[in-house]
């Protein structure tokens, strides 16, 4: 049984990623940890506008059963990253679009605004290369990643981001700085 409180607070904050493009109807993550063993996520067909009980899922982390084959496809991605990175309590996959489109023609992120430039510096753009087998891929290359570089956000090349923290109100923040940076930086390259 999935508390009522998690439950409001991960529609909340869906239903605010969702009218801010980071989610699409059907495209994208939420997940919260529960205990070292089991976290909540969305399930395949959850519309991200209208979170609720019926569209989320306990799992266990390192145990497969029933419930894997209603959850969302990026199920085995939150499970290795709250396996494999302790300090993961909150995960969001998705594509804001000034983000991902920003992916196509740069190899890093470099913000000119104030919260961008104090917040993040400078970000790597992940290149995936062969779309055709990065489900295959993505467990281990987005943990690796994470592993190596303490970042606690991952901008990967026409797919999107997915970002974790402890806390839901800073994993909120990081969406929200990063794809208005990527907006000030498109706004920007209109006026050159």
């Amino acid at each position: 049984m999935i508390k009522e409180s998690t439950v409001e607070v991960l529609s909340n904050i869906s239903l605010g990623l969702f009218r801010k493009n980071f989610f699409g109807l059907y495209h994208g993550s939420i997940s919260a940890k529960i205990d070292h063993n089991s976290f909540i996520i969305n399930t395949k067909d959850a519309i991200f506008d209208k979170i609720d009980s019926r569209s989320l899922t306990e799992i266990y982390i390192n145990k497969r059963d029933y419930r894997w084959n209603n959850a969302s496809l990026e199920a085995e991605v939150h499970a290795s990253i709250y396996n494999l990175v302790h300090e993961a309590k909150y995960i969001a996959c998705g594509m804001p679009p000034y983000t991902t489109a920003y992916t196509f023609d740069h190899d890093y992120i470099e913000p000119l605004d104030y919260f961008g430039k104090t917040t993040y510096g400078k970000i790597p753009i992940y290149d995936p290369k062969d779309f055709d087998s990065w489900y295959d891929r993505n467990i281990f290359e987005i943990v690796k990643y994470y592993k190596e570089t303490m970042n606690h956000v991952i901008v990967i090349r026409g797919i999107g981001i997915y970002v974790y923290d402890r806390d839901i109100n800073e994993l909120i923040k990081k969406v929200a700085i990063l794809e208005n940076s990527c907006r000030l930086l498109s706004i920007k390259n209109n006026f050159e």
